[in-house]
């Protein structure tokens, strides 16, 4: 029995060692399937194990206000396309205008149509600006019921600081004219230019905020013939009916400088002093008073840091969403100081943010400047 068992066992040894050597032997079939190996998994890596390119860099934060020369300001738009969404949109309207600049962009005003993601402008032009290694520009972004090209989402306003003087006597800005028409507030504004002892030819950019987009060729055909030379651009307010139908708004070089630095008039404000601060969009979030309110404070402490007050803001833009916000938005504008300071009152679809209910951006002149003709 102990024999059987030894002679069992060592032919169960026996098979084993020749399986061990053919395959051994066997040569490799590349056909075979196989079963991959899987490395361990690591353990967690810690925050200094991670190198620069696995962090995703947050997009650099955009200046709230710059300041710029008066005498070397320029101003451009950039021409609808409805190739790509509005990130491509965005990207090729930027590049257009860093290819083509005579300076240094300072300030971007951004209409929006459709349902992109306002906050994206914002992000892609601090990447590119930063890519470029430019200095940063200010922005305001608004979304707008309609663009005047199907499929076109984003048109952009560039402000620009010429390298060379271009208005040596100064700029004018002119609040937008309600009207009935776009022909009827363009005719306004030549009004408003008459006035100032300009004349159409002086303008050098005009924005008209429509309330439909029916009559396009015609918006566009009326702005080319009452300013010729201007940059032009128009939006749709919002996709619902706005009234009053039409509001255009220019600004204009001067012909003669005024002396006391800035002069205000009915419609217009003259600016010959050396230098304007520009602000971008600064939004309330809520819409109650107490809401609205901190946003003229923030535009008050934004101004403050280049030197400027709001009692010496020449201008301002103020977007509502809703147009039972206009009254109460201009009635706190009102009480805040330097409340001669003129408004263009756009409605508009939404602002960067979900819960803001209205925003506003002005143009202010320095402190040292600002003490002129009130």
């Amino acid at each position: 029995m102990y024999l059987l068992r030894s002679c069992l066992l060592a032919s169960v040894l026996l098979t084993l060692v020749m399986g061990s050597v053919l395959a051994q032997n066997k040569k490799f079939d590349p056909n075979a399937g196989y079963i991959p190996v899987v490395a361990p998994e690591d353990k967690k890596k810690s925050k200094d194990d991670i190198t620069p390119a696995q962090a995703l860099a947050l997009p650099p934060e955009l200046p709230a206000a710059v300041t710029a020369e008066t005498n070397r300001l320029t101003f451009r738009v950039t021409p609808l396309s409805a190739k790509g969404l509005l990130s491509q949109q965005t990207h090729n309207a930027l590049k257009m205008l860093l290819h083509s600049s005579h300076g240094t962009i300072v300030q971007l005003r951004a209409f929006v149509a459709g349902s992109g993601d306002l906050r994206r402008v914002g992000e892609i032009v601090g990447e590119m600006f930063q890519e470029k290694h430019l200095a940063l520009p200010a922005l305001s972004a608004v979304q707008v019921g309609a663009l005047p090209l199907e499929g076109a989402q984003v048109v952009i306003e560039a402000t620009e600081v010429d390298h060379k003087v271009v208005n040596p006597e100064g700029v004018a800005f002119l609040t937008a004219q309600p009207a009935l028409s776009v022909s009827e507030s363009l005719g306004k504004l030549n009004a408003v230019l008459a006035s100032a002892g300009l004349q159409p030819a002086d303008a050098l950019s005009v924005t008209c905020f429509v309330s439909s987009l029916d009559s396009q060729h015609g918006t566009q055909q009326a702005m080319s013939a009452a300013f010729p030379a201007a940059a032009l651009d128009y939006v749709q307010m919002q996709r619902g009916p706005v009234e009053p139908a039409a509001s255009c708004e220019a600004r204009a070089r001067l012909r003669t400088a005024v002396s006391s630095g800035v002069k205000r008039e009915a419609q217009a404000a003259l600016v010959s002093s050396p230098e304007v601060v520009i602000t971008g969009t600064q939004m309330a979030f809520g819409s109650q008073d107490s809401d609205l309110k901190l946003a003229f404070e923030r535009l008050e402490k934004t101004l403050g840091e280049k030197n400027a007050r709001i009692e010496h803001a020449v201008i301002s833009h103020l977007y509502v969403t809703s147009g039972g916000l206009i009254h109460r938005v201009l009635a706190l504008q009102s009480a805040q100081p330097g409340t001669a300071h003129l408004a263009t009152v756009v409605p508009v679809e939404a602002l960067p943010s979900l819960d803001a209910a209205f925003g506003l951006d002005v143009v202010a002149v320095p402190d040292s400047t600002g003490t002129g003709n009130q």
